[in-house]
C-alpha cells in the first residue's frame, strides 16, 4: 500500500481528498494535516510515501515543506503530488526544481486525481522493481521518466461517445494495473460488456490503449486491452 498523507488548510477539501484516496487501489490514508508544522511533524512519525501537498497554508508554503524535506539526509522522504489552486508559473517551476512528481491545479474532479494517482503508483511498481537491480537500460530510465504522466485522453470524444464514460473505462485500466478484458472492464465500471467494448476500441484506435491477444484452449484469442506504457 502507498501511505498517503493529505495536507491542505480546509478540512472539509482534506476529507474529500482523503475520500478519493481512499477509492483507489493500492492506496490508503495514514493522515491529514491542516498547516507546515501538522505536515512536517505528521512526515516525521507517520512515514508516508506520498504528500497531496496544498501550497496555501497559513504558516508557510506547501513549497516550503519541499524545501525542508529536501534538506534532510534521508532517502525515504515522501514524494508529493501537488493539488492546489496556484496556477502562477512560478510555483509549478518551483514545484518541478523541488521534486513535485506532478501538479493538479483545483478544482478538479475525481477521475482527475485518480488519473495521477494511477500514475503515481505505476512509477512506485517501477522503482520498487527497479531497486533491486544495480543498474537500468535506457527503456527502464524512459519508462520512469514517463510513468508520472498520465497519457492524455481524447478531450472531444467521437460522435455516439460520451466524455464521462470515456474518462471511467480509461481510470478503470489505469487503476487495474494489467490488461482487461471488454467483460472485465465492464464489470469494474458498471457500464454494459458492448459499451466497454466500443469504448476500449475507441481508445486503441486514438493510441492511448493497445490490444493484446490471448490464445486459450479452443484456439479463438481473447481480446484483451492494456494501458499503452
Amino acid at each position: 500500500m502507498i501511505r498517503t498523507l493529505v495536507v491542505d488548510d480546509d478540512f472539509r477539501v482534506s476529507h474529500i481528498h482523503s475520500d478519493y484516496v481512499r477509492r483507489i487501489q493500492g492506496f490508503e490514508v495514514v493522515g491529514e494535516a491542516a498547516n507546515l508544522a501538522e505536515a512536517l511533524a505528521a512526515v516525521r512519525t507517520l512515514h508516508p510515501d506520498l504528500l497531496l501537498l496544498d501550497i496555501f497554508l497559513p504558516d508557510g508554503s506547501g513549497l516550503d515543506i519541499l524545501r525542508r524535506l529536501s534538506q534532510d539526509q534521508d532517502d525515504a522522504r515522501p514524494d508529493a503530488l501537488m493539488i492546489t489552486a496556484d496556477h502562477d508559473i512560478m510555483s509549478v517551476r518551483a514545484a518541478m526544481k523541488l521534486g513535485a512528481v506532478g501538479y493538479l491545479v483545483k478544482p478538479f474532479g475525481s477521475a482527475d486525481l485518480a488519473e495521477r494517482l494511477g500514475a503515481y503508483r505505476q512509477l512506485h511498481d517501477r522503482v520498487d522493481a527497479l531497486s533491486r537491480t544495480t543498474t537500468a537500460d535506457q527503456a527502464d530510465v524512459d519508462a520512469l521518466f514517463s510513468a508520472a504522466r498520465p497519457p492524455a485522453i481524447p478531450r472531444i470524444p467521437a460522435k455516439g461517445h460520451s466524455a464521462p464514460t470515456l474518462t471511467t473505462i480509461h481510470q478503470a485500466l489505469r487503476t487495474a494495473g494489467t490488461a482487461l478484458s471488454a467483460a472485465e472492464a465492464a464489470e469494474a465500471t458498471g457500464v454494459s460488456r458492448a459499451t466497454a467494448q466500443r469504448y476500449l476500441s475507441y481508445l486503441v484506435k486514438e493510441g492511448t490503449v493497445r490490444l493484446e491477444l490471448r490464445y486459450g484452449t479452443n484456439g479463438r484469442p481473447e481480446h484483451r486491452y492494456r494501458m499503452q506504457s
